[in-house]
């Protein structure tokens, strides 16, 4: 099986509540290697173009001024199988139905506020990568 990259976010719930070291070093223990990062404060115009795809959900205003609030590191990160092994890691939105030992299990706090992000598909992926990151970012 071929290399596959993945876009990663580690938001600012995370950020702010001190799991930033523990989460990259889950990232790296299950086999990713970080092709870029970089901390960034998403602005309200970036929140609300990257969640595009919720809008007409009751819950995006209130996830738009979430992801804007403070500081969240941007990933790119590459493995074999990253999409679904990033997910895998992630665990399931609401932390209450995660498994065991995923990072939304550990340090989530509730299904709004739920630590990580990571692209669903390869199309997705190629849609969020190059929404934070250059191409030179990349190599």
């Amino acid at each position: 099986m071929a290399l596959e990259r993945t876009f990663g976010m580690i938001k600012p719930d995370a950020v702010k509540n001190g799991h930033l070291g523990k989460i990259l070093a889950l990232i790296e223990e299950n086999g990713f290697r970080v092709v870029a990062l970089k901390t960034h404060h998403i602005s309200k115009p970036q929140a609300e173009a990257f969640y595009e795809v919720h809008k007409a959900r009751p819950f995006f205003g209130g996830l738009v001024n979430f992801m804007t609030e403070g500081k969240a590191v941007l990933l790119v990160l590459e493995r074999e199988d990253a999409i679904a092994k990033w997910r895998e890691l992630m665990g399931a939105t609401d932390p209450a139905k995660a498994a065991e030992g995923t990072i939304r299990k550990k340090f989530a706090e509730n299904i709004e506020r739920n630590s990580v992000h990571g692209s669903d598909s390869k199309e997705t992926a190629a849609i969020e990568v190059p929404f934070f990151f250059s191409s030179s970012e990349l190599l």
